[in-house]
């Protein structure tokens, strides 16, 4: 419905107007300028991700399980928070100058833009690289080397054309983050289609404009969507052998192990260690004072009075979309569950947009409240949770519900006292994870929560962008906390049995 009204906004105004607003060279520079720069997060982290899952996978490298750990911490650093750690090493009043009394220019524009996505998103193409060097079977390559193949051959022939789900589902998720990111854009002043939306939207009377980069943004969203599927195509990966597969012999590295050590060393110290570093340095530089630290705790219980509803809602929902798609022979059930992804292929500056305007025209009442911001998570973190959910309910046996219905009980009793306790643990891990992902939001709080109503990112956004660094900093550390947290739980979650 959202959707609906945010195109009726944008066809309000007459032909004209709308071709002049759409075909302006500066929709065609926002357009160049958001496709270059999701073009070149996704080569940056393809070089970061795709050589440290091979060493974590297949080489005799030292520690991997420890590096394996600290590779998907950057998940639990939001972008704007790298972002925030990247400008604060520059200009005169920056971590550097501050600390060794060098001044470098701020990395600003796209290739600060690039950076700080990519040392925030990488981790996805990570884990989806490492987990199909795990599957795949060995005997494949030794094939092709006894019918004389090198090892340059083998990887392009052999060993690409089965990472290609894998890349292809890491560019995806890496693709759909950077067109809908708000806080690194705007933090590095870099002109992408979130940014000029907010711009239009906060500084413009006429709105319309606002809609169609907004219609513009989902537009190429959904083609990036829809590229993916007729990319990956209908070759088979399976194994068609009969036998096991066969067990991988490690690479031994050799001459080459200090390189190797060195390059997974540069790959943590730019994700992990230089957020890090620079948060502790300024909370050393320049000590938060008790009210400081009482404003994070009153942003922290602001952030957590709209993220915890909205975790508890939103793994609600996703039992039931995931159960209809799963138990219940209705028509409509698969397209209903594709609509909850849609939620979060939405970009959110365009998904505030048009509950801005739902909102406005529809309930009036409900525009900039804690409500509707909660209503907002839910529709863009609906897709997190029915992943696990739904894996859960085709695993738990049909007939346990069966037989409590037989024995008298009714389908909403049956269904958590049999199917309930087999699944609880995703529901559990789902709830965490928008949990997590809900407490460092930045766009859909930044124009949809009320007045006044300041949160851990938004705090964070506004001093930085106005240059209050060492202020933003206790924020920062805060957000970067409980996000590990709930990262380090989520990770044990994954080692149980």
């Amino acid at each position: 419905m959202p959707l609906v009204y945010l195109v009726l906004r944008a066809f309000e105004a007459d032909p004209a107007t709308i071709q002049r607003l759409v075909f302006r060279p500066r929709t065609w520079t926002l357009l160049v300028n958001t496709v270059a720069l999701t073009g070149g997060v996704m080569l940056l982290t393809t070089a970061m991700a795709v050589p440290l899952a091979w060493l974590m996978v297949r080489s005799d490298l030292r520690w991997r399980r420890l590096t394996t750990v600290l590779a998907v911490v950057p998940l639990a650093v939001p972008g704007y928070v790298v972002a925030y750690a990247l400008i604060s090493l520059g200009g005169n009043q920056g971590f550097l100058s501050q600390l060794l009394g060098v001044t470098v220019p701020r990395p600003t524009g796209y290739w600060g833009a690039v950076a700080a996505l990519a040392l925030y998103t990488y981790p996805y193409l990570f884990l989806n690289v490492r987990a199909a060097l795990l599957g795949l079977d060995p005997s494949l390559e030794e094939t092709a080397r006894s019918l004389g193949y090198g090892d340059r051959e083998v990887f392009r022939q052999v060993i690409l054309p089965q990472l290609r789900p894998a890349l292809l589902a890491g560019w995806l998720v890496i693709a759909l983050y950077v067109l809908g990111d708000f806080g690194v854009v705007a933090l590095m002043r870099f002109e992408a289609f979130s940014y000029a939306i907010y711009l239009q939207y906060a500084s413009a009377f006429d709105r319309t404009y606002a809609a169609w980069l907004s219609l513009i943004l989902l537009g190429l969203t959904l083609a990036i969507v829809a590229s993916e599927g007729r990319l990956l195509g209908r070759r088979r990966y399976a194994r068609i052998g009969s036998g096991s597969q066969r067990a991988v012999v490690m690479t031994r590295l050799g001459r080459w192990a200090p390189l190797a050590h060195a390059y997974a060393g540069l790959v943590l110290a730019a994700s992990i260690g230089l957020p890090a570093v620079v948060l502790g340095s300024w909370i050393v530089l320049a000590p938060p004072t008790a009210e400081a630290w009482r404003s994070v705790a009153e942003a922290f219980a602001r952030t957590a009075s709209v993220a915890a509803p909205a975790a508890v809602l939103t793994a609600a929902a996703a039992m039931a979309v995931a159960y209809l798609a799963t138990r219940v022979q209705l028509p409509g059930g698969r397209l209903i569950e594709r609509l909850a992804y849609l939620g979060y292929a939405i970009p959110p500056v365009s998904l505030a947009l048009a509950l801005v305007f739902f909102s406005l025209r529809s309930v009036p009442w409900l525009y900039q409240t804690a409500t509707l911001l909660v209503g907002a998570y839910v529709i863009s973190f609906l897709a997190l949770a029915i992943g696990p959910i739904r894996s859960a309910l085709l695993q738990a046996p049909a007939r346990l519900e069966e037989a409590a219905r037989s024995l008298g009980r009714r389908p909403f009793t049956a269904f958590f006292q049999a199917t309930f306790p087999v699944i609880r643990r995703p529901v559990v891990a789902g709830t965490a994870l928008v949990l997590m992902v809900a407490m460092k939001e930045l766009p859909l709080t930044y124009l949809l929560a009320p007045t006044g109503f300041h949160t851990l990112a938004v705090r964070v956004f506004t001093r930085t962008s106005e240059g209050m660094l060492a202020e933003a900093a206790p924020f920062a550390l805060a957000i970067v906390l409980f996000s590990s947290l709930f990262v380090g739980l989520l990770i044990s979650y994954e080692g149980r049995r």
